[in-house]
């Protein structure tokens, strides 16, 4: 057959599309994108969309996210600019969550079964609509949002010690604590929790009374072996703890339960008894000192001041119902090589909402971890409509993340707590960002390398602003009060 020059070029033409558009398929094939470890990319373009969670202050918009496009480019909007480093870091994060009180698990023990797993799920998993809580803090006894007080060792008394703590038991919390906890680490088994007595047994106090007293020195070796015992028994209970405090709010003599300890007596109850007690029993749950307020910074230097004390210390907690959030800075500055935490800040009800999401986000999760600390804790979980339970004399208006009756109600903390939880993993790492103007804001980098940028615009106005990360800018902007996550 016969064929023609210009048909013989055309099908060489053709046959040389046809070979090149194969050869660019195979190697798509063969080779395809990697996404490259934390602080080793180009920069971000080319990642995905910015995934963007909003809170508005007038609750409006509650943790939902948002349809809009943001993607890195190469200009911005001019003006103000938050701009994240990755190549500076700080702190290892642990996780954020909330104190579950014996009447938190009180509360969610007594849900209907199918209701009580779906809200434990939403907690604690992060897939979803999930919030992926992955700090606790609870009770070593009871606390003032028990619904009675209680120590582990009630069969005491000063005429009649029980020195041998031949009567220690965890009964008081098998009923709701310990059956709940072992349901959240069935589905988060990483889960930190943190341990914290309000008083010591009774029969160990000065004035033999739950409120107030301190804990007698005869008593300091007894009390450090109560520590061990609790902590051996809840870990045969499948219920680890990685962290204790000696004493929640030793400088509170008021609550129901509570007792004093002043730094000195901390000092020697750790570097004399609870520290050696740990060691002789090979516990290597972490000592925290202090838990309670910023305003007294002095008391955690004192304690770290005393090296013996200091050897067996992790570091220091803190509350912020008085003095600045800065204090956490000032202690971690003096002992770098101890870690800093916070551990307890209450939400009062009736909740005024944008402006307790403004005060929490700004002062404890940006503000506690640009002052170093590895954690955030809210105070509490849950109540029931009527703020209960409590103890006589305590908290009777802590309103917790979840009010429990006859249905769930989502409270400010759950959202303020929700906007780091789901997203800042434990294990995560602070990094570098400025604080331009009243966009106030931290800045992680997840395990997997995600970013994560918690922005407040604490301002009345709306605000637009850029995010510029590795030289590329996105362009967005956050009403007057409102919380945004921002992730790529």
């Amino acid at each position: 057959m016969k064929i023609s020059v210009k048909v013989l070029s055309g099908l060489l033409i053709l046959a040389i599309i046809i070979a090149g558009c194969a050869k660019h398929q195979g190697a798509g094939a063969v080779s395809p994108p990697v996404t490259p470890p934390p602080d080793s990319s180009t920069g971000p373009v080319g990642s995905p969309d910015v995934a963007f969670y909003l809170t508005k202050a007038d609750g409006s918009v509650l943790f939902k996210p948002q349809n809009q496009r943001l993607m890195f480019g190469n200009t911005g909007s001019g003006g103000l600019t938050i701009l994240v480093d990755s190549t500076k870091t700080y702190q290892t994060i642990d996780g954020f969550g909330y104190a579950f009180t014996g009447g938190s698990a009180y509360l969610i023990n007594r849900m209907p079964t199918t209701d009580r797993d779906a809200l434990l799920k939403e907690l604690f998993l992060t897939d979803s609509n999930r919030i992926g809580v992955s700090y606790l803090r609870v009770s070593i006894g009871a606390s003032d949002l028990s619904a009675n007080v209680f120590s582990y060792d009630d069969a005491g008394s000063p005429a009649a010690p029980d020195t041998n703590l031949a009567q220690f038991d965890l009964s008081a919390d098998r009923y709701d604590l310990i059956p709940v906890l072992k349901q959240i680490l069935a589905l988060a088994p990483g889960i930190k929790i943190l341990g914290s007595p309000w008083s010591a047994p009774l029969w160990m106090k000065s004035n033999n009374n739950s409120v107030g007293g301190t804990l007698l020195p005869g008593y300091y070796d007894v009390y450090a072996r109560y520590f061990v015992r609790y902590i051996q028994a809840m870990k045969a209970e499948g219920i680890p703890i990685d962290a204790v405090t000696p004493q929640n709010e030793p400088m509170n003599p008021l609550n129901n339960p509570s007792m004093t300890l002043t730094a000195e007596q901390e000092a020697d109850f750790v570097k004399n008894h609870l520290g050696p007690a740990f060691q002789a029993a090979g516990i290597t749950t972490k000592i925290i000192a202090f838990d309670h307020n910023c305003e007294n910074p002095g008391y955690p230097l004192a304690v770290l001041g005393d090296a013996d004390a200091r050897n067996f210390l992790d570091g220091s907690a803190f509350h912020l119902y008085g003095g600045d959030i800065s204090a956490l800075t000032q202690v971690h500055n003096a002992y770098p090589s101890k870690n800093v935490y916070f551990t307890e800040q209450w939400v009062g009800g009736p909740s005024h909402f944008g402006g307790d999401l403004g005060w929490h986000v700004k002062n404890l999760i940006i503000g506690a971890p640009r002052n170093w600390s590895r954690n955030v804790l809210e105070w509490n979980l849950a109540n029931d409509p009527d703020y209960q339970p409590h103890t006589q004399g305590g908290c009777g208006n802590c309103l917790g993340a979840l009010t429990i009756g006859a249905s769930v109600s989502r409270n400010v903390s759950y959202y303020i707590i929700a906007h780091a939880s789901k997203f800042v993993r434990p294990g995560s790492v602070r990094v570098d960002s400025n604080i331009p103007g009243s966009l106030q804001n931290v800045a992680f980098v997840t395990p997997d390398g995600k970013k994560v940028l918690i922005v407040l615009n604490d301002s009345g106005g709306q605000q637009a602003f850029n995010i510029q990360f590795k030289g590329k800018i996105v362009q967005v902007s956050l009403d007057g009060g409102a919380v945004g996550t921002f992730v790529w």
